[in-house]
């Protein structure tokens, strides 16, 4: 399975938003992670439909629209409409098995997301609907945070329960990845790693990248 790069714009310079996606999408990213929160999902609010729509018209890259919001059903469309390619939803949030078919239906891939304190368990029942599976590596709602212990081990878990029922689902990661510990998340099981200050907070890009790519 191609190991992709997925530049996080909640890191990014929101003054130059343009600059900065057609930099990493120069830099050899492959998609463009979306952070959308609602303020009550998680203690944070950022950006809805309307970034989306104008991300659209400046890169051909997947957009990979992440939901941190209470709801979620309630907003498929209207991101699937704005340009979302991706879209993801949590564990924690809504019903995936009548979310992730939504998301599916409307021609999208679909994401589970779990976060770190709840359990596998409360995910597995639900891989079968997934077209990938997010994995929080921090507690979402803010960028730059050191990673939650276990987290490893969990990417390893979930990884062999998938490998037992035959299912050949990418496993994502969200959530203090950079160029110096992604070879872990790698090995752990994960094939999709979403960056924010790991990228955007270096001085060149394509340098972060490339490096990221050569590691995994």
């Amino acid at each position: 399975m191609k190991k992709q790069i997925a530049p996080s714009i909640l890191s990014a310079d929101f003054s130059k938003l343009g600059e900065e996606i057609r930099a990493v999408e120069k830099a050899g990213a492959d998609v463009i992670h979306v952070d959308i929160m609602d303020g009550h999902f998680v203690p944070n609010l950022t950006m809805g439909p309307p970034i989306v729509k104008s991300l659209r018209k400046i890169t051909t890259l997947p957009l990979d629209c992440h939901l941190m919001i209470e709801n979620p059903e309630d907003f498929i469309l209207p991101f699937k409409e704005a340009g979302a390619d991706w879209i993801s939803v949590h564990v924690e949030a809504c019903d995936l098995s009548k979310v992730l078919p939504m998301i599916k239906k409307l021609g999208c891939k679909a994401g589970a997301v779990i976060n770190p304190p709840t359990p596998l368990e409360k995910l597995f029942p639900f891989c079968q609907y997934a077209d990938f599976i997010l994995v929080m590596t921090v507690n979402p709602g803010f960028g730059g945070q050191a990673i939650v212990e276990g987290t490893l081990e969990k990417i390893a878990t979930l990884k062999k329960y998938l490998v037992s029922k035959n299912l050949n689902i990418p496993i994502e990661v969200d959530g203090g990845v950079k160029a110096e510990n992604i070879a872990a998340f790698a090995k752990a099981g994960a094939d999709i790693f979403v960056s924010g200050s790991g990228i955007f907070k270096t001085p060149d890009y394509a340098r972060t990248i490339q490096q990221m790519r050569q590691t995994v």
